[in-house]
């Protein structure tokens, strides 16, 4: 019996968004021609319009769009919670600008007109950037999922534990058996997946615990 083969992936998104038609168009055919998908936009406030899919993305937006700075629109969907990196476009660059985008996580700032090449390079950095932080992300919701099974002694003593104490101070910080409190380590070792303290410490600092 022949399994049929998983349907493809869907192609990562590029979310474009500049009041000028002309730029849309040529920026919607210069990257649907190396397999992105596009979606196009007049105005930040048509961005919420419908959900995202859930693939690697960016965004490509000008710096000044009629009425609105596109770094305050920067600003607005890291509000929003919206972590997809940006490329910023501009026919009126300067440095403080370009330094003050770069500093709230832009990918690149291209000044128009810049070369098909040039926005491929920046589209394909952020890109690989979303994708990076979007297995990063996965990591910490199996790491969260796995603190989500212990009890609350067991979250007492890996915090203790992460912290640099050893057994017998964590027996004594929680009025515990030292015996008591290697049981307890043991399975928040066993629960988390690792085998090593420093495996827990890493896994502990990217829950923000222990300090």
């Amino acid at each position: 019996m022949h399994r049929s083969p998983p349907p493809p992936a869907a192609p990562p998104l590029v979310v474009i968004v500049d009041d000028d038609p002309s730029v849309r168009a040529s920026l919607d055919s210069l990257l649907r021609s190396v397999g992105l998908q596009t979606r196009l936009h007049a105005a930040p406030g048509e961005l919420g319009a419908q959900p995202l899919p859930d693939v690697p993305g960016c965004i490509v937006l000008d710096v000044r769009l009629q009425g609105v700075s596109g770094l305050d629109v920067q600003a607005q969907l890291a509000a929003q919670g919206v972590a997809l990196p940006v490329v910023f476009m501009t026919g009126h660059g300067d440095i403080p600008m370009t330094v003050k985008a770069m500093k709230a996580g832009a990918v690149d700032f291209l000044a128009k007109p810049f070369r098909d090449q040039d926005m491929l390079d920046a589209v394909t950095a952020a890109i690989e950037r979303d994708r990076q932080r979007r297995q990063s992300d996965g990591a910490l919701d199996g790491v969260r999922a796995h603190y989500a099974t212990l009890t609350s002694r067991e979250r007492e003593v890996m915090a203790l534990v992460v912290s640099g104490l050893m057994n017998k101070q964590v027996a004594a910080e929680l009025q515990l058996s030292e015996i008591t409190v290697k049981i307890h380590r043991g399975n928040v070792m066993r629960k988390m997946g690792v085998r090593s303290l420093a495996e827990l410490v890493r896994q502990a600092e990217a829950l923000g615990i222990g300090h």
